[in-house]
C-alpha cells in the first residue's frame, strides 16, 4: 500500500472478474484460512500460494467494515463487464435525447450503486438516505450528462467532442460520490491508532477519503476517453476492418473492455485505502 505499484498490483486482483464465480462454500474455506492463519492454527501443507488466493478472494468479496459479502454487480470486480455494455452503449453514433438519458441513467445508476457497496461502512445508513443520495446523485449526475450531450451536436472537432465528454463524465462522476456518500460527511467515519483500534470519529477524515475518492473519478474516465479513439483510428485503416466494416464495433467492444480494465486499477491506486490524516 505504501507504493503506486504495489497497490495497482493489489487492485488488479480486486478487480479480476473470476472472483465473482467463487462458491459460498470457497469463500467460506478461504475465510476460514485467513482466521486459521491469524490464531496460528494453520493446517500443515497450507503454501504461500494458497493464502495470497485466500487473501484475494476475501478482499475481492468481503465488505472491510462490515464483513457482509458485497452483491455481486456492484463489486468492483463487477464493474468491468458492466460497465463495458454501457460505455458501448454511451459511444453508439446518433443517439437520441431518449437514448442518452437512458444510457447515462443506467451509468449512473450501476455507479451510485457501486458507491454505495464500497462506501466506508463504520457507521450504519438507513435505507432512506441511501434513496436520497440515490435521486440526487441520478437526477444532478444525468443532468450535467444530458446538457453537455446537447452541446455536443454543435461541436464538430474532436478535441472538442473528447473534452466535453471528459468533462461531462468526470463533473457526473463527483456528484454521485459525493450525494451517495454524503452521511460520512455529516457524521464522520471511523479513526484507528497504529495498533487498529478506534479511537474516535472524524468528519475531516471523511472529507479527505472523498476527495480523494472524487480524484479517482476524475481520473477514471481519461484512458477510456483517449485510447479507444486513437487505437480505432488505427485499426479502422486496417484491411481486415475495410473489408468487413459489420467487425468495428464488436472490436471497439473489446478495446473499450481493455481500457476500461486499465483505467479502473489505476485511477483506484492513485491513494491508499489507509491514511493518515490530522484531525
Amino acid at each position: 500500500q505504501t507504493s503506486f505499484y504495489g497497490r495497482f498490483r493489489h487492485f488488479l486482483d480486486i478487480i479480476d472478474p473470476r472472483t465473482l464465480f467463487v462458491t459460498e462454500s470457497r469463500l467460506k474455506e478461504a475465510v476460514q484460512l485467513l482466521e486459521d492463519y491469524k490464531h496460528g492454527t494453520l493446517p500443515p501443507g497450507v503454501t504461500n500460494k494458497e493464502l495470497w488466493g485466500a487473501q484475494k478472494i476475501k478482499q475481492a468479496i468481503i465488505h472491510p467494515d462490515t464483513n457482509e459479502t458485497i452483491f455481486m454487480p456492484f463489486r468492483m470486480s463487477g464493474m468491468v463487464c458492466p460497465d463495458q455494455t454501457i460505455v458501448v452503449g454511451l459511444l453508439l453514433p446518433n443517439q437520441t435525447l431518449a437514448s442518452t438519458v437512458f444510457w447515462q441513467w443506467l451509468n449512473q445508476s450501476h455507479n451510485a450503486c457501486v458507491n454505495y457497496a464500497n462506501r466506508n461502512a463504520t457507521k450504519p445508513s438507513p435505507t432512506s438516505k441511501f434513496i436520497q443520495g440515490y435521486l440526487g446523485a441520478v437526477i444532478s449526475a444525468v443532468s450535467i450528462a444530458v446538457g453537455n450531450a446537447l452541446y455536443l451536436y454543435f461541436a464538430t472537432e474532436a478535441a472538442s467532442l473528447i473534452i466535453m465528454l471528459f468533462s461531462s463524465s468526470a463533473s457526473a462522476n463527483i456528484c454521485n460520490v459525493v450525494l451517495m456518500r454524503h452521511t460520512e460527511l455529516e457524521e464522520g467515519i471511523d479513526v484507528l491508532d497504529n495498533n487498529g483500534n478506534v479511537v474516535g470519529s472524524s468528519r475531516i477524515a471523511a472529507k479527505h477519503a472523498l476527495l480523494e475518492t472524487a480524484l479517482t473519478r476524475v481520473v477514471l474516465p481519461m484512458p477510456i476517453l483517449v485510447l479507444p479513439p486513437i487505437i480505432m483510428s488505427i485499426l479502422e485503416k486496417t484491411s481486415l476492418l475495410r473489408s468487413r466494416p459489420r467487425m468495428i464495433l464488436p472490436v471497439q467492444s473489446l478495446v473499450c473492455l481493455a481500457a476500461f480494465g486499465l483505467a479502473l486499477p489505476l485511477a483506484i491506486s492513485l491513494f491508499p485505502q489507509m491514511s493518515e490524516v490530522s484531525t
